[in-house]
């Protein structure tokens, strides 16, 4: 496992990941809204730290079809973000983990009829939740 360095720049990107650990955000976000904040850090660095992350797994990295490039989620104190499917409000963008067990059936039949295995870790279910429908 490498080292891990501490700087001012990777500080202020793992604080805007753990302010914002229950939506998905892209690169692209994470470098406004630093911008934003008056910090002043290279996009490559932003990148670099991101990559760095997803290898120590304290980011998910996946595909969103309305999305250009990849999303994001912070998921430190959920080491198992690959291994269960996610929920998102698609107005809010609010993330929740959801237990495998919910879609147990689901998951068979899916391979019982089509030969489809479902990839939990990169499945979300998008919807409109609980404070978005009030």
């Amino acid at each position: 496992m490498k080292g891990e360095y501490k700087t001012k720049a990777r500080n202020m990107i793992v604080d805007y990941l753990k302010a914002n650990a229950d939506k998905r955000f892209t690169a692209g976000d994470i470098v406004k809204a630093l911008s934003e904040s008056g910090a002043t850090i290279d996009r490559s660095t932003i990148y670099r730290n991101i990559d760095r992350l997803c290898e120590d797994g304290k980011l998910v990295r996946y595909k969103e079809n309305d999305v250009n490039g990849a999303c994001f989620q912070y998921s430190e104190g959920h080491g198992s973000c690959h291994q269960h499917m996610h929920a998102q409000c698609a107005n809010c963008g609010k993330i929740y983990h959801l237990d495998n067990e919910i879609f147990a059936g689901a998951e068979e039949k899916l391979k019982e009829e089509y030969g489809l295995e479902i990839d939990f870790g990169k499945t979300v279910i998008i919807g409109k939740c609980e404070d978005c429908n009030k």
